[in-house]
This record gives C-alpha cells, sequence and structure tokens, in this order.
C-alpha cells in the first residue's frame, strides 16, 4: 500500500521530516486527504499527534492511537476494573499485577487497560508505521497529568515480538506474554470498522503466529494470553489450558506456573 507522511502547519515541517526519514516515506506539505492521490493513505502529523489518514472522496476516518479520548477513556472510567475479561485472563485478582510483555501491542488499547488495573506492560511492535502511531499517542498522553501514574507502568520498543522473545533472557523473562496477532476475518458477519479495515491493509497479518506462540511460552514465566475472535480457531501448536469466552473474542491461556508464586 502506498504510504507518505504528510503536515498541514509549517511549524510541524521539521518533526514531519525527521519522521519520512526515519520510515523512508515520501513527504507531501497539506496533503488534500479528499482528492485522489498517488498515496491510499497518509500519516498526518499536526502538533504532536500523528494519524493514519486513508485518501479519497469516501475515506473512513482517521486512526491513531488515542489514551485521553473516545473508548479507550471511556473504557478507563466505566470499564469494570478488575472485572473485565482481560483481567480475568491475565489473573488479575487480589494483589496479583504480573509484570507483561505485549508482543503484539498494535495501537495499545489493551496495554493501556492492563496498565490501568496495575501491571507494568512493555509494549513491542514491530511495524515501524504502528510504532510510530503509538510512540505519538504515548506523547500525546503525557499532556494529560490525571494519566501520570499509568503511563509510568508503560514502556515502548520498537522491535520483533517474536525475536525479543527468542532472544529473551531469563533476567527479563515477564510473568505473562500477552498475544494479539492480527489475522484475516473469516466471519462475515463481524462488524470491522472500515477505518479499522484500511489499518489492516497497511499492516498486513501475522503469518508467523505459530513461533510467536511457541516463543512466548519459552519465555513467559507464568502465563501466556492470547486474544482471538470468539469463532477463531486456536493458535496451532499446545492446546489451551482453558479459554475465557466474551461476546465477540475470547482469551486462550496457557498456564504455565501460578501467577504470584516464587
Amino acid at each position: 500500500m502506498s504510504l507518505a507522511v504528510g503536515f498541514v502547519a509549517e511549524a510541524d515541517q521539521a518533526h514531519a521530516e525527521v519522521l519520512a526519514q526515519r520510515l523512508q516515506l515520501p513527504l507531501v506539505a497539506q496533503p488534500d486527504l479528499a482528492l485522489e492521490t498517488p498515496w491510499e493513505q497518509v500519516l498526518l502529523l499536526e502538533g504532536e499527534a500523528l494519524s493514519l489518514c486513508a485518501t479519497g472522496r469516501k475515506r473512513p476516518g482517521p486512526v491513531k492511537a488515542d489514551f485521553v479520548s473516545g473508548a479507550v477513556a471511556h473504557r478507563r472510567q466505566f470499564g469494570g476494573g478488575a472485572g473485565q475479561l482481560i483481567a480475568k485472563a491475565c489473573g488479575l485478582k487480589g494483589g496479583i499485577r504480573p509484570s507483561i510483555v505485549d508482543a503484539t501491542a498494535g495501537l495499545g488499547r489493551d496495554a493501556f487497560v492492563l496498565a490501568t488495573l496495575g501491571c507494568r506492560v512493555h509494549m513491542l511492535e514491530r511495524s515501524p508505521v504502528v510504532h510510530a502511531l503509538l510512540e505519538s499517542g504515548l506523547v500525546e498522553a503525557e499532556q494529560s497529568p490525571e494519566l501520570a501514574d499509568i503511563l509510568a507502568r508503560m514502556s515502548l520498543e520498537h522491535a520483533d515480538g517474536r525475536q525479543w522473545l527468542e532472544q529473551c533472557s531469563s533476567e527479563q523473562a515477564p510473568d505473562l506474554v500477552y498475544l494479539d496477532p492480527m489475522f484475516p476475518h473469516t466471519d462475515k458477519k463481524a462488524q470491522v470498522k472500515k477505518e479499522m479495515l484500511a489499518f489492516r491493509e497497511l499492516v498486513g497479518y501475522d503469518s508467523d503466529d505459530r513461533e510467536l506462540l511457541a516463543a512466548a511460552l519459552q519465555a513467559a514465566r507464568c502465563r501466556v494470553v492470547v486474544k482471538r475472535a470468539r469463532k477463531a480457531p486456536a493458535i496451532e501448536g499446545p492446546a489451551p489450558t482453558f479459554t475465557v469466552d466474551g461476546k465477540s473474542s475470547r482469551y486462550d491461556i496457557y498456564a504455565l506456573k501460578a501467577l504470584g508464586s516464587d
């Protein structure tokens, strides 16, 4: 998919130039997203905010890592705390708050929820474009003092999750590895927003999910948690120890050792 870095204000030009050079992408000034352009999508920089914008008259909305407003903010305030499915899947109860490596961080939404609930989460993202979006979202969130404690529990690294896990030392080993690999949806009834479909077209799918799971099982001290669509098959390999089911998704849990044990 053709992609460029764009900027609107002259004040953002220097930052956009650095980003374009880092990502090895063309740079375009003040792009008109409504027009058909040589680029199907534009990484648009406006101040500190970076968003992935489709082009064309019938384009979907922008995609960004947003920890301040919208669905993520609503979930932080009204999401049900430790009663959420993800919290149950990750074994959060009492004082148990495992250290977590999110090896497929994406836009960081699940990592943010887990950090909100008190876990330290190290995020790994191998796509340089998605990493840039996530990095921008974290910088923007730093302007909100009420998020300071949550952000202090989150860290981000541009790395291939599989390679990182395969090379993980015993000192680096987390209590829990969290995986949400991107895979093709076969359920034609699944409601996927148009903007997220555009995002998936750019990022592609994680074809090495079997190897990723194997690396996670090798690296995790206590548990591996894999998020899947509710009707999707488990990743090829060992069978999950148990599952936690929701309406549209489920969590496959691979229990290695009791959380909270030495």
